[in-house]
C-alpha cells in the first residue's frame, strides 16, 4: 500500500459516492439498506397468496398468506384432485384448519410444523408437511405465513 492511500478519507469518499444516507438522529454505524422487500410487495407480485378471509372463517384472527410453492403444490388442482372432487377453497380450508389445530396446541410458538393429507398425484391423499411462521408484518402486526418446511 502506498503512503497516498493512508491519507484518503474513506468516509468522505463514501459520502461523496453514496451521499449522506443517514437521517438526523440516526446512528451512523447502522447499516445502509440497499433493498427492501416487504410482505405487501410479496402479496402484490404473487410470491405470497393472501388467504386471510378464509382464515377468519377458521377462527384465525391474524392475516394469513401461503407461499406460492404451497399454493402451487397443495391448493391448485391436479388431475387426481379434480377426479377426487376437490376444489381450491376446500384444499385451502384443509391447510388452514390443520394449522389452526396445531396452533391451538402450541399457542406460544412462533414456528409451527404440522402434517395434513392432500391429494397430489394420486387420488389417495398422502401426508405432507408444512410449517407456519408467526411474526411481525410490515407494520409490526402479527401475521402468519404458511410455507414448505424447506422455505424461509
Amino acid at each position: 500500500m502506498s503512503g497516498d492511500d493512508e491519507d484518503i478519507d474513506w468516509e468522505q469518499v463514501e459520502r461523496e459516492e453514496f451521499g449522506d444516507q443517514t437521517k438526523e438522529g440516526e446512528d451512523e454505524d447502522q447499516p445502509i439498506l440497499i433493498a427492501v422487500y416487504s410482505r405487501a410487495m410479496a402479496l402484490a407480485d404473487g410470491t405470497l397468496v393472501d388467504v386471510t378471509e378464509l382464515a377468519k372463517q377458521c377462527g384465525i384472527k391474524a392475516p394469513v398468506a401461503l407461499t406460492r410453492a404451497v399454493w402451487d403444490r397443495y391448493v391448485e388442482l391436479t388431475p387426481a384432485a379434480e377426479q377426487a372432487g376437490n376444489d381450491e377453497t376446500g384444499r385451502t380450508w384443509d391447510i388452514l384448519w390443520m394449522f389452526y389445530c396445531a396452533a391451538v396446541q402450541n399457542p406460544n410458538a412462533s414456528e409451527i410444523r404440522y402434517t395434513l393429507r392432500v391429494v397430489t398425484d394420486s387420488i389417495r391423499p398422502s401426508p405432507v408437511d408444512l410449517k407456519a411462521m408467526i411474526g411481525p408484518g410490515d407494520d409490526g402486526e402479527a401475521v402468519i405465513t404458511i410455507l414448505l418446511p424447506e422455505e424461509d
